[in-house]
């Protein structure tokens, strides 16, 4: 089995790493000629994650990562996804490849789950599949293992990759609801910032409430958006709240502490533009959603981080589990 993986950033070089290292297969990993992080790893094989052995194949050409593979990973940042989609379905033969999303967060403006880009730009569904849940790197490569799930719109293949990815490091769940899934994992990014944020004003103890108010708030989203409600209490989702809420390894909970400092953060942190493209979606499908319109406000509207967190306690008072 060959694998091919789009984007030499954090998330693709650890999967090159993981196909490569752990699983054996032939492994192909691409990147932009003029992108640091692949031009890094082409003069040092390396980089603040993993170490590429020689058996894999870096490239910056497109079309040799492309045939190189029947199965293809792509791992780049989600706003960005329905230029490269397009551009791979407009020039090159794709006819027949599987490709799986290793990324989270919802496209700005349309709100829309990245699958559903993906069908838009050419992608035949039923063979498109997404790879989420928790772990971070740092943990992998010292041998820490995790859960994570892959769904798809086609029972077999969800099957399929789950059953071929599985190691003693990745413990893989058969998905069963694409839309939840997709929804929970881009949105516990915005979790993620908001915990942070907590952790910079010395709030961390009102993490407990956030995981709570914080699922359910998605929970309903996910409703409206034609999933099941109860994915946003699974692995993808409330399941992922440990390595992003609680995680020095979290990039979202890292800028969210650094917001609250008034520091400067430089790595990409997907909650921001995510927690724009939900709160818009939100409102048009009338869902209540204060938490993540508190993050949104703070970030786009230039809102006061404590008189963001004073709205949120000056809800009127309500029962817990139906509000």
């Amino acid at each position: 089995m060959k694998f091919s993986v789009l984007g030499c950033g954090r998330w693709g070089s650890f999967i090159s790493w993981y196909l490569s290292d752990i699983k054996n297969y032939d492994t192909c990993l691409y990147g932009r000629a003029t992108s640091a992080n692949y031009l890094q790893l082409k003069n040092t094989r390396q980089n603040e994650y993993v170490k590429l052995n020689d058996n894999i194949t870096l490239t910056s050409d497109l079309s040799v990562a492309l045939n190189f593979a029947d199965i293809v990973i792509i791992s780049i940042s989600a706003q960005n996804l329905r230029e490269f989609i397009r551009n791979i379905n407009n020039n090159y033969d794709i006819c027949g490849k599987k490709f799986v999303l290793c990324m989270k967060g919802l496209e700005t403006p349309s709100g829309k789950r990245l699958t559903e880009v993906c069908i838009e730009e050419g992608i035949d569904k039923n063979n498109l599949a997404v790879w989420l849940g928790p772990g971070h790197i740092q943990d992998f490569t010292r041998g820490i293992p995790n859960c994570m799930t892959i769904d798809s719109y086609n029972k077999d293949l969800t099957c399929y990759l789950a059953d071929n990815l599985a190691s003693e490091l990745i413990r893989f769940y058969y998905g069963n609801d694409i839309i939840g899934n997709e929804i929970g994992a881009a949105c516990k990014n915005i979790m993620g910032i908001c915990a942070g944020v907590l952790d910079g004003l010395g709030y961390g103890a009102m993490k407990g409430p956030l995981m709570v108010r914080g699922a359910f708030e998605v929970s309903k989203f996910i409703t409206a958006m034609g999933g099941d409600g109860y994915t946003a209490y699974g692995l993808t989702h409330l399941g992922d709240y440990e390595t992003t809420l609680f995680s020095k390894y979290s990039n979202n909970r890292n800028f969210g502490e650094k917001l609250a400092l008034g520091q400067p953060f430089e790595k990409l942190a997907e909650g921001v533009k995510t927690s724009e493209a939900v709160y818009k979606k939100a409102k048009a499908l009338n869902v209540d959603m204060p938490i993540t319109e508190a993050v949104y406000k703070v970030l786009f509207e230039k809102a006061d981080l404590k008189d963001a967190l004073s709205s949120l306690f000056s809800r009127s008072v309500k029962t817990e589990k139906y509000s």
